[in-house]
């Protein structure tokens, strides 16, 4: 995790836990004046659009003390949703056995993009399957990651 994001969970995750959701993850994209910040939180009985209002006041209040953002940006609240990116190890675990869509930092086999079957973790490597090969990606090499739902006809 980098330390922007490093900095800015340490102070949206106690706020998310004492409403009783996990934080999910935080995306920060810095554009310049255009900065946007997604936190995606989680619950076990389901996101309502209510839940990320209040959180989102409750963090808009602690960023409004703390200051960690400089210059403006958009502050959004989420559910993770059906296609839910994957941030950590644990999560990655957790979602074994589903498809994924991984996208690279930087070039594996000329490619940066992969699509297949989330087939585990081993120590700190993602294993995903494409066909018959199963590829292990470290997961400070994975830029983006999300659940790719798959629906039954």
């Amino acid at each position: 995790m980098a330390t922007k994001d490093a900095a800015l969970h340490a102070l949206i995750e106690p706020v998310v836990s004492a409403m009783g959701f996990e934080l999910w993850g935080i995306d920060y994209l810095s554009q310049g004046k255009h900065s946007r910040l997604v936190v995606y939180i989680d619950h076990p009985d389901g996101v309502s659009v209510d839940d990320c209002a209040d959180i989102s006041r409750q963090v808009s209040a602690v960023f409004d003390v703390e200051d960690p953002i400089a210059g403006e940006y958009r502050l959004e609240v989420s559910s993770p949703g059906m296609d839910r990116p994957l941030f950590t190890l644990e999560q990655f675990a957790r979602f074994a056995g589903h498809h994924v869509k991984v996208k690279l930092r930087v070039p594996f086999d000329g490619r940066r993009k992969f699509q297949g079957l989330l087939a585990g973790v081993e120590g700190d490597e993602v294993l995903v399957r494409l066909d018959d090969e199963e590829y292990c990606f470290p997961i400070e090499s994975i830029d983006q990651a999300r659940i790719v739902p798959q629906f039954d006809d």
